[in-house]
């Protein structure tokens, strides 16, 4: 699934190139079709994401919500498009670029009350001017879950997914097991800034890399893929050398330095 990075490049450039625009909305594979028609024709005029939601805001406020999941993945392309492949959801076309939708989770439209719901629903975003990390402590300074799970749950933290978790506890030397309860305030908010910093990269790059380009010894844009992370599907650890610990956390798969993050 798409981390939190992704979401926001995806409204930055979006917003770029789709907004103020009159724009043709269909679905080629059927599935939307009544909500494209809502659509079609009208001006988008803004993009924003929270966490890894996405919404549409156009004209005569309308409100298109978009959600990923596993499968969603969105296709650039210039105007007009190619033939669409695959089960194309949605298919916005404006006069110089146009996007596919395949697969997302949630493709649909929401009154304000129904977003509003949604938006209920999400924790804070560390990307987001408006998020308010006080809110995110206040959840995991008093719990007794796991920050390794903690971290995945978007009604906490909005936006972080499962490389994210991995490497941000790897560089603060947190075990993923440790309760949020455990964790000062102080370290929380190394924390957030890192997740921050890191989330941010992620946007400029439209790719995660968490590291230092003084270490690699070449800038962030040349990294090759396998230099980009620390401990993500690592076998040794880049401080210690020592073996890298692997088990199910929260449903997903963790990864963590057996001496570099003690429980």
């Amino acid at each position: 699934m798409p981390e939190g990075h992704t979401i926001h490049r995806v409204a930055r450039d979006h917003s770029r190139d789709f907004c103020g625009r009159s724009l043709r909305v269909s679905s080629p594979q059927g599935r939307f079709v009544d909500g494209a028609k809502k659509l079609d024709g009208r001006t988008l005029e803004a993009v924003d994401a929270f966490g890894k939601h996405l919404l549409y805001r156009w004209s005569g406020g309308t409100l298109l919500h978009i959600h990923l999941g596993l499968y969603g993945k969105f296709h650039r392309h210039p105007s007009p498009p190619p033939e669409p492949r695959g089960q194309v959801r949605l298919r916005v076309i404006g006069d110089d670029h146009s996007f596919d939708l395949n697969g997302p989770n949630r493709c649909e439209l929401l009154t304000k009350k129904a977003w509003a719901a949604v938006r209920e629903r999400l924790g804070e975003d560390p990307l987001r001017k408006d998020s308010d990390p006080e809110k995110a402590w206040a959840r995991i300074g008093k719990s007794r879950a796991a920050i390794g799970s903690l971290l995945l749950n978007q009604s906490v933290i909005a936006g972080v997914g499962n490389i994210y978790r991995s490497e941000v506890l790897f560089l603060l030397g947190i075990h993923p097991e440790t309760p949020g309860r455990a964790i000062s305030q102080g370290l929380f908010t190394q924390m957030w800034e890192k997740l921050e910093e890191l989330l941010a990269i992620g946007v400029r790059y439209n790719r995660i890399i968490i590291a230092d380009p003084d270490e690699v010894g070449k800038p962030r844009g040349r990294m090759r893929r396998d230099e980009r992370l620390l401990v993500y599907k690592k076998s040794h650890c880049p401080k210690c050398d020592g073996p890298i610990g692997v088990w199910e956390l929260a449903s997903r798969t963790v990864y963590a330095c057996d001496n570099c993050q003690k429980a």
